[in-house]
């Protein structure tokens, strides 16, 4: 697995953060929000999901969430990393809710960024249909997928951010040109393809986790389901706390990342008003929503 490890700084005050990225991703999806604001502070460790990014796939569990959170937890093994706070966007919300299930002495808290975790109606796009599929998909991958996703990347990566603009700098800090190379983009379609029997299979357990939770979600997501996703996320985990952002789409990790820090220092046990401080997220997106 290939991972970006941060030593904490002589002067940290938070505990080890461990970040897991969404489909399409990678880990610099994740350290171009949070590495600037969060060095020093904390060990952090941004992970590249088995397949993703520079890691190897591994085994046919890490098609899977429980088997990428248990790769996960063995990475923190290898860095000596006990306990820390992780956190998941979209995709890596599955993943982070297996962790805490499977591997609860290893959370100190888990934070939920636009997380896709639940059931769902309507399946999925047919892209990830065609390139799960065996023989055609590699074709597909192999031969369409490069020449065409770089022509609508500019486009595409916008409408994961709206309705807020996105950085202008993010295609190249964040690299998701990468899931177009072949070995990656198929391995993200059999991700996305798995999904839906997964969290069908597992969240029902979810009202197992005991460890502390807070689900961070924008109210205008194009991309997942808020009200089933957040929602039974709050409605499963006894100790969460579930925070709506107005005007939101789905990267409420760059529209609100003051916020989802904040988020980090209250499960790491610092008194933290997440709600007032929400609504300053809202006051601030709504006038920069307006100058669009």
């Amino acid at each position: 697995m290939n991972a970006l490890h941060v030593p904490a700084g002589p002067n940290a005050d938070l505990p080890p953060i461990v970040f897991v990225h969404g489909a399409s991703g990678n880990l610099r999806d994740q350290e171009a929000a949070f590495l600037g604001p969060l060095r020093g502070r904390a060990e952090l460790l941004f992970v590249d999901r088995p397949g993703h990014g520079y890691s190897e796939r591994g085994g046919p569990e890490n098609a899977y969430p429980d088997g990428q959170a248990d790769a996960i937890a063995r990475l923190m093994e290898a860095y000596g990393i006990r306990k820390a706070v992780i956190v998941g966007h979209s995709f890596g919300g599955a993943i982070v809710a297996s962790f805490a299930l499977n591997h609860p002495d290893k959370v100190i808290g888990s934070l939920f960024l636009a997380p896709a975790t639940h059931p769902w109606p309507g399946g999925i796009d047919w892209h990830y249909r065609v390139t799960s599929t065996p023989v055609i998909g590699w074709l597909f991958s192999h031969t369409v997928v490069m020449p065409a996703g770089l022509t609508i990347l500019d486009a595409a990566t916008k409408s994961v951010f709206a309705p807020n603009r996105r950085r202008k700098t993010y295609v190249t800090e964040g690299a998701p040109a990468l899931v177009l190379r072949p070995a990656n983009f198929q391995y993200n379609a059999q991700d996305v393809a798995n999904l839906l029997d997964y969290v069908t299979r597992v969240s029902p357990r979810y009202p197992e986790i005991q460890t502390p939770a807070v689900i961070i979600t924008g109210d205008d997501d194009p991309v997942v389901l808020a009200n089933i996703h957040s929602v039974g996320l709050r409605r499963d985990i006894k100790n969460s706390e579930l925070i709506w952002l107005k005007g939101v789409g789905h990267k409420p990790d760059y529209v609100a990342t003051d916020l989802a820090i904040a988020a980090i220092e209250k499960l790491s046990g610092q008194p933290r008003d997440l709600q007032a401080l929400a609504k300053e997220v809202d006051a601030r997106v709504a006038r920069e929503n307006a100058t669009q």
